[in-house]
């Protein structure tokens, strides 16, 4: 089996741990050997969150190395180029939410967000490529915007890069959200998986 090295980035309070937690056990579940791994900005709702996904035989360090990266998984599109610039591998994608959550920094006018052109731009320099879905949009279709990341985990199974089945995530999900959410979250990931 070939593995797979996955980064989740986002920002505090989307879900993005949660998320790779989820695509680990599904891969355990369906008898592969996986590794998780975070890495937190600001220690905070809004702060940068990045979570680590390895899954393979020969995988015993939880990080995912520099330039290792075959999929950057995005909440937000900013988080999600900062993982692409130090980790995607050549001929890697970046799947990323639309919906922009601005830093402090950009906020009070020190810095410059990005523009979507300028992100595909450093994706193709990187000789990777880019889907990009409104996975908030989504998510408020689903009936709640904190169904963002389950969005985004029907659309990371709608790529066919995952080595397990799309079921088991699936059943994984139902069994990690809370039970009056189970509905919704179905719903989201169905969402996302139609969206590729």
């Amino acid at each position: 089996m070939k593995g797979l090295n996955l980064i989740i980035a986002g920002v505090g309070g989307q879900g993005s741990i949660l998320a790779s937690h989820m695509v680990a056990m599904a891969a355990i579940r369906d008898g592969l050997r996986a590794r998780v791994g975070e890495t937190f900005g600001a220690a905070m709702r809004g702060g940068a969150v990045a979570s680590h996904v390895r899954i393979g035989e020969d995988v015993n360090a939880p990080l995912v190395p520099r330039g290792g990266a075959e999929i950057v998984l995005a909440m937000e599109p900013l988080e999600g180029l900062r993982n692409v610039v130090d980790f995607m591998a050549k001929g890697g994608l970046l799947l990323t939410n639309t919906h922009e959550w601005l830093p402090v920094n950009v906020n009070i006018g020190r810095a410059k967000y990005p523009s979507r052109e300028q992100i595909r731009d450093a994706v193709a320099k990187l000789g990777g490529k880019i889907i990009e879905i409104d996975g908030t949009s989504l998510a408020q279709q689903a009936g709640n915007v904190r169904t963002l990341n389950v969005v985004m985990l029907g659309a990371l199974a709608a790529t066919g890069k995952l080595p397990f089945s799309t079921e088991t995530l699936r059943k994984v999900i139902m069994e990690n959200v809370p039970r009056k959410t189970v509905d919704m979250n179905l719903k989201a990931f169905e969402l996302g998986l139609k969206s590729i």
